[in-house]
């Protein structure tokens, strides 16, 4: 390989890295292209001001990308989405009062739910209810609220005020950006702030996530990773990024034959 001299070929580099990884670690850098580590941290503090990263101890991640609209979503790795979303019902219990969040990986989750287990399900999403509607064995509560065009689901006051009275055994958020040390992050200030409540209100907090979004983070935060319980991803993420989850005490399942499609 080439090393990269100059600071622009670094910041290349490092930014290249970013995207096939999602995290870099300045001393690798460093040892890498030949630099020095006080090179590199200058390197990432300027592709930090440029918005390219987000400076984290001893290196950077990547900054996820701007959530586009649910109906958009729903379309994309459907395959995907739904294989983790048949491992992640598996975590269910008899009579569980479950709490999904919206999102297009948890209208899979909602589709798939077993009709046996006598659940009660809320939401804060037409789409999830719409899923279980008419379904034998499953009652569907929905919170209401300013609906959102973007997540889909209900944000705002009366939707946190509902939020906020009652208590789920288990609970399925909405993952945007997830990261061991930044943890779970949102695009949304309100949408932020609608996940912390319905995580504080819950008992067992599941995430469900595509490997593009763990590792990575959005503006605003939601909770850190260790009020997370249970980690639902796919095969092929780095072996230090699930030991750094397993550190802070999150249950990690990890689902295979996940390939892009």
């Amino acid at each position: 390989m080439d090393v990269p001299a100059l600071p622009k070929e670094r910041q290349k580099f490092i930014l290249d890295r970013l995207q096939n990884t999602g995290r870099v670690i300045a001393a690798e850098i460093a040892a890498e292209v030949g630099a020095t580590e006080d090179t590199v941290r200058r390197d990432l503090r300027h592709l930090a001001k440029e918005g390219l990263c987000q400076r984290v101890y001893g290196g950077a991640l990547t900054i996820h990308k701007i959530s586009t609209p649910l109906h958009v979503r729903e379309d994309e790795n459907r395959d995907r989405k739904r294989r983790l979303a048949l491992r992640a019902v598996q975590l269910l219990r008899t009579g569980d009062v479950v709490f999904i969040d919206a999102g297009s990986t948890n209208t899979e989750i909602a589709r798939l739910l077993p009709d046996n287990l006598n659940l009660r399900v809320i939401t804060n999403a037409p789409a999830v209810a719409n899923a279980i509607l008419g379904r034998s064995g499953i009652e569907v509560d929905i919170i209401g609220g300013h609906l959102d065009r973007t997540t889909g689901g209900s944000l705002g006051a009366r939707a946190v005020s509902e939020v906020r009275s009652i208590r789920p055994s288990i609970c399925f958020p909405g993952i945007c950006a997830l990261d061991s040390e930044l943890g779970l992050t949102a695009f949304d200030p309100e949408d932020a702030f609608m996940k912390a409540n319905i995580i504080a209100s819950s008992a067992r907090v599941v995430a469900v996530a595509t490997r593009e979004k763990i590792a990575t983070c959005a503006p605003y935060v939601v909770s850190a990773a260790d009020k997370i319980t249970d980690l639902v991803v796919e095969a092929g993420i780095e072996e230090d990024t699930l030991t750094a989850y397993a550190k802070i005490g999150l249950a990690i399942q990890v689902v295979d034959g996940l390939k892009d499609e």
